[in-house]
């Protein structure tokens, strides 16, 4: 898998341009499920995230707080995780989680409303 993460960057940055909800939520699922797929725990391909993180965290900038606002009313959706803003946040906790040293200041760079979940 990580030999094949430079060539992944630009098909996963075009889908994330279409600015299609339903897209950028199966991309970004797509993205987790990449970030935790080392086999012995290195974070491997996570680190090798880190450099592309300037051509991919611009578009979610755009869409962090497209959070479904329900007042008092009950989400039932929530299981599908099909809340844009809380699956763009997810994402980039995990990025910071496996993305090593460097992965929360490129982060924070690019999207400066994000809180890190290791640092507080």
């Amino acid at each position: 898998v990580l030999s094949v993460v430079p060539q992944l960057i630009i098909p996963i940055k075009t889908a994330l341009n279409t600015r299609n909800r339903t897209v950028i939520i199966k991309v970004l699922k797509v993205m987790q499920a990449l970030v935790k797929c080392d086999e012995n725990g290195q974070n491997l391909v996570g680190r090798s995230l880190v450099p592309y993180y300037r051509q991919i965290l611009p578009i979610l900038n755009i869409f962090i707080r497209k959070n479904d606002n329900l007042g008092d009313g009950i989400d039932y959706g929530q299981k599908k995780r099909g809340d844009l803003g809380e699956i763009i946040m997810d994402t980039l906790e995990q990025f910071e989680l496996h993305g090593g040293d460097d992965a929360f200041i490129n982060i924070k760079y690019l999207v400066p409303v994000y809180q890190s979940v290791i640092f507080n």
